[in-house]
């Protein structure tokens, strides 16, 4: 959706661009720039002891189970049988299920409910916030896992609590995938790297890597730094979408003046058939058009995602980000959750650095326009923004 910041023009030495820091431990010593160069999206890459906690626990994870507003799965294999079952379950249900060998349970967005959680999504922003999707967080009894499988997307596997048996393989010429099973899983699979990850631990894979974890013990607790890849049908299917919605009051309609009577009348006409053409044409063509729906489209929030304001008081101090919200911008626009903003002058550091920063302190919020703090106070009220000492 398309909104305008009012115009205003308030001078400012502001400037929107924040330093991106990620400590090269992550990357066992490995600069962003050398991995980026040397690894991404070409090679798998194992780093010992690349981060030290804190980690949540598993009462944290089955209580986050539990809840309706949490996406979660649960796998159980049993003997050659694979089962899946989503959330929520009671807490009564999960500690009995967890009896269980080869069990898994899986909650997504755990990033979005844990400070501690989204410290470790943060490390790695030096691929860019369009890129990053969430950390899902698993546990596992002995033996469990979900089989041997590939991603479409890169994957950092960051083992949190006991340990975890990684089996890997280069990207198969054609994936074969095993029928009648909930899960997708690869059928030949067979492992070319094998490694065992200890709390700490983390394993990069690119797109299309096979891999297999196992679960070696019942702590087994492994966070699933995860990235968007957008496919390019569902991408271009968005974006036009979002576009024909923006502009469909000044859509042109179909008129076939000067048609002859149909000798076949279930025969497509040629004409609407190119009619048709042209406009998917137009749309894509509007290069201005196309990039804000990209933004909006990308700014979307997750499934399972809601937002409530805040209940303390606030008047005009520090704000964060809240931890679900998405935000990007572009030489234009601000797009915050499915929106776009258009910015103006003075207006752009500060919204630059409130995405950049993923907050604004008590002297930025001195500074801003007042346009700026206009639009801060309605983020405040939609609960996309929250004080900075306010959980969420």
């Amino acid at each position: 959706m398309r909104c305008v910041l009012p115009k205003r023009s308030t001078q400012s030495g502001v400037t929107g661009a924040a330093p991106v820091q990620a400590a090269s431990s992550w990357l066992g010593g490995l600069t962003p720039k050398a991995f980026m160069a040397t690894y991404w999206q070409q090679q798998p890459l194992l780093v010992r002891q690349a981060h030290g906690g804190p980690w949540m626990t598993r009462a944290q994870l089955f209580a986050l189970a539990a809840r309706d507003d949490v996406e979660a799965r649960w796998v159980q294999k049993n003997g050659t049988q694979w089962q899946l079952t989503h959330g929520p379950w009671t807490q009564a249900w999960l500690r009995r299920a967890a009896q269980s060998p080869a069990a898994s349970l899986l909650v997504q967005g755990v990033d979005t409910q844990l400070a501690s959680v989204r410290a470790v999504l943060e490390a790695f922003r030096f691929v860019g916030d369009a890129r990053l999707d969430d950390v899902m967080v698993s546990w596992a009894s002995p033996g469990g896992g979900v089989g041997p499988h590939l991603d479409h997307y890169d994957v950092f596997l960051l083992q949190a609590r006991g340990q975890r048996r990684w089996s890997i393989a280069p990207p198969p010429v054609t994936p074969r995938w095993r029928r009648g099973v909930p899960l997708k899983q690869l059928v030949g699979f067979q492992a070319t790297q094998q490694w065992t990850l200890q709390p700490g631990d983390m394993l990069y894979l690119p797109p299309g890597w096979a891999h297999h974890g196992v679960s070696l013990d019942d702590a087994c607790m492994t966070y699933s730094i995860g990235f968007r890849a957008p496919q390019a049908r569902a991408l271009a299917l968005d974006v036009l979408l979002r576009q024909a919605d923006e502009g469909e009051a000044a859509s042109a309609w179909y008129t076939d003046r000067g048609a002859v009577p149909a000798s076949e009348p279930a025969r497509m006409p040629a004409t609407l058939q190119r009619f048709a053409q042209h406009a998917v044409k137009r749309l894509a063509q509007d290069h201005a058009a196309v990039s804000l729906a990209l933004g909006e489209s990308l700014t979307e929030p997750k499934p399972h995602t809601w937002f409530a304001p805040t209940q303390r008081a606030w008047r005009n101090g520090a704000v964060r980000v809240h931890a679900a919200t998405r935000v990007l911008y572009d030489d234009q626009t601000f797009f915050i959750n499915g929106e776009s903003y258009r910015m103006h002058g003075a207006d752009a550091p500060w919204l630059m650095r409130l995405a950049n920063q993923r907050a604004l302190g008590v002297d930025d919020m001195r500074g801003v326009t007042a346009n700026v703090r206009q639009a801060v106070k309605a983020w405040v009220a939609q609960g996309w923004l929250v004080p900075a000492d306010a959980l969420g």
